[in-house]
Formats: structure tokens, C-alpha cells, sequence
């Protein structure tokens, strides 16, 4: 019913295009996991949010259902990945339970130490 197509890998089909024999035999070059550049902000806000967190004794999880953001979302904003909205500022102090201008202080305390 159907030929036999001998089998070849993707490179070898590649090389066989014109203009493309230099790249079927190139290494990948690295990409980075992100297109976005983090912050500085970002990421200190992050870091007050892991330290309110932390003194707590309470997960990402933890914080994430408290907050009612998902866990993988809370662990972003930790990283400095996420520029949070006013809204999730107020629900993670709520998660928190700290009042949004102690998580507003906390972070500029830090944002002063690291530019000090």
C-alpha cells in the first residue's frame, strides 16, 4: 500500500534544502528560558513577599490558597517574574494576613538596602 521511505533524520532533510547545509550540522544555540528581563522591583518585591512567607512557616501552596492565586503563580512573583497588580498586592497582604502598607515597607527597607 504505501512505498518504502527510507527514514532520515530531521538534520539530513535539512541539509538537503538549499542554503541550509551549514545549519543541519550547527549547534543549537542556547535560549534562554525567559524573553522577559526581570525587574529589579520585580524582584524585590518578590524576595519581601518569600520573607513575609517564610516568617510565617507557610508554603507557596499555603500562601497561594490563602490568597486565592495558584501556587506556581506566587512562586513567579517570588522570583521577580510577575509585575503583581494593586488587587494582588492586597489579596497576598490578605494571604499574608499583614497590612498591604507592611508589605509596601518591607519592601522598600529592602529596595534601599540593595541600592545602599
Amino acid at each position: 500500500m504505501f512505498a518504502s521511505v527510507p527514514s532520515r533524520t530531521a538534520g539530513a532533510l535539512l541539509a538537503q534544502r538549499p542554503g541550509h547545509a551549514q545549519e543541519a550540522n550547527a549547534p543549537m544555540p542556547h535560549q534562554p528560558t525567559s524573553s522577559r528581563k526581570h525587574s529589579t522591583y520585580s524582584v524585590t518585591l518578590g524576595a519581601a513577599v518569600r520573607e513575609l512567607r517564610v516568617c510565617r512557616v507557610i508554603s507557596q501552596e499555603e500562601l497561594g490558597f490563602r490568597a486565592r492565586l495558584h501556587r506556581n503563580y506566587v512562586g513567579a512573583l517570588e522570583r521577580g517574574e510577575i509585575n503583581p497588580t494593586f488587587r494582588t498586592l492586597r489579596t497576598l497582604a490578605d494571604g499574608l494576613e499583614v497590612e498591604l502598607s507592611s508589605l509596601i515597607r518591607l519592601y522598600e527597607e529592602r529596595e534601599e538596602d540593595r541600592a545602599a
